[in-house]
């Protein structure tokens, strides 16, 4: 990659803007990067595959353009559950009455409708709850039977075709990905997306099957938003490169007042891992329509802020809204407010996981102690799979971290990394060299000033993953060098 431009962010925490009818074109897409976005998310639950590869191209043109790695998230759309359709295209369903839920494909009624899931049918039993458009409407069963469900409603309202069902009370026999879901993931695999966004995990196993078919071609980001995926979240995350807390379904199959329980202790099970964890859905809900976020809104995404959150993730907001550069903006304006206040600092302090017991995360941690004590500009490390940067990063550091790697795609990935600013730069054989290039990349990226102190992480022998085992602290010459102290 060439060095026309330099962009760098003032902030840790990173922004994903999802790409739509509202910013599929190259303008639209520099100035929501230049706002501050680090990751395009495509969401492979709309659109076409002419329309998400044009979106790739795009994206790389860009990133080309203005010379900074761009990480794209694949976010397939997972088995998502559905009712079939009605004689008139709605039903008004009345609380206290009886409606059935069958296997026959004929339009519903007021009495009945098609849910062509017979998994459920087998899964369900008596007092199993069914939560309808995004649970707007309650069903509680009342009668299993082979070929259909006998369903009380709980909580009526205006049923539509094709609107979604959420079954937060059974773990469903089926699998996360669907064919289309496995078509959509060997598209995205083949155009270089460097994060694939697992849907609906239930458990593990879902998770093992989509990193198999990925076969380390991108980072699997699994989303929670089943009840089921936090009984497991331990396993789960042992599996994940990434995770997500999307609160849309989680919020639905969820009582309102355990979600923000359950994001707190996502971050705080990811954190732990160093695993990086995203906070998404209705973030600026109101900036899709209007041209600034709520006071809530903007409380929220301070609050993902302050507990940690690798990420904060914009969906309608820019894929859709009225106000999609806005919405980012303010967004980077948030956080960044957020970290330079002391009791940001304090909050990501006492909350830092100790470190595990292996010798890159030790050094990962002196990194961070050693840096604070001398008051070095930057921490700096070389990687080859991303492991050192995400462990330099897992200490939240008060020094901005700089991961330089021989590989782009590794680069794209530490794009949702907290804190990390990837570099992409030829492989370096000795400490001395090493050295002398994190001195180099410290000036031109901005980070540095003749002077300085640097501290370096990396590996020996160099060039081989998982191999952090040593720590120099460096100062910034005025040539293109760094001196060893």
């Amino acid at each position: 990659m060439n060095s026309r431009v330099r962009i760098r962010r003032r902030r840790r925490s990173k922004i994903i803007a999802t790409i739509g009818p509202a910013s599929a074109n190259p303008e639209m897409l520099e100035r929501l990067f230049r706002a501050g976005a680090d990751v395009f998310r495509l969401n492979f639950s709309h659109g076409t595959h002419d329309d998400h590869d044009r979106s790739f191209a795009m994206i790389r043109d860009l990133e080309r353009k203005l010379d900074r790695p761009i990480g794209i998230l694949a976010d397939v759309q997972g088995p998502k559950l559905r009712v079939g359709r009605f004689s008139g295209g709605k039903v008004q369903l009345q609380t206290g009455r009886m409606f059935r839920l069958d296997l026959s494909p004929n339009p519903g009624d007021t009495t009945r409708v098609q849910l062509a899931h017979p998994e459920i049918l087998a899964a369900a039993s008596i007092g199993t709850n069914l939560l309808l458009d995004d649970g707007k409407l309650r069903l509680r069963v009342v009668r299993v039977r082979p070929d259909h469900l006998e369903t009380e409603v709980v909580t009526g309202g205006v049923l539509s075709d094709r609107k979604g069902v959420n079954v937060p009370d059974m773990i469903l026999p089926i699998p996360a990905l669907t064919e289309k879901d496995r078509l959509d993931l060997d598209f995205a695999l083949e155009h270089g997306a460097d994060f694939i966004g697992l849907s609906f995990v239930q458990r593990a196993e879902d998770v093992a099957e989509a990193r198999e078919i990925a076969a380390g071609r991108a980072w699997i980001m699994t989303k929670v938003e089943k009840p089921q995926a936090l009984e497991n979240l331990d396993a789960i995350l042992a599996l994940s490169d990434a995770v997500m807390v999307a609160r849309g379904d989680l919020g639905v199959e969820l009582p309102p007042e355990d979600v923000p329980l359950a994001q707190k202790r996502i971050i705080r099970a990811a954190r732990q891992l160093g695993c990086p964890v995203v906070v998404a859905t209705q973030m600026l809900e109101s900036m899709i329509t209007a041209p600034a976020p709520t006071r809530a809104e903007a409380s929220d995404v301070a609050t993902a802020v302050y507990d940690g959150a690798d990420a904060v993730m914009l969906s309608a907001e820019t894929a859709a809204g009225q106000y999609p550069v806005e919405a980012v903006t303010i967004m980077d304006r948030i956080i960044a407010r957020v970290e330079g206040d002391q009791g940001w600092r304090d909050r990501i302090e006492s909350s830092r996981p100790a470190p595990e017991h292996s010798t890159a995360d030790a050094l990962a941690a002196a990194a961070r102690q050693v840096a604070h004590t001398v008051g070095a500009a930057a921490i700096c490390g070389f990687t080859s799979s991303g492991s050192t940067a995400r462990r330099a990063a897992r200490e939240r550091p008060e020094a901005p971290i700089i991961g330089l790697t021989p590989s782009l795609p590794v680069a794209r990935r530490l794009a949702v990394v907290w804190g990390v600013h990837a570099v992409v730069t030829a492989e370096t054989h000795t400490m001395t060299e090493t050295v002398s290039r994190c001195s180099r990349v410290a000036v031109t990226e901005q980070f540095a000033k003749p002077g300085q102190d640097l501290v370096v992480l990396a590996g020996v022998p160099f060039g081989q993953p998982g191999t952090t085992n040593a720590l120099r602290v460096a100062r910034v010459r005025g040539g293109s060098g760094g001196t060893p102290v």
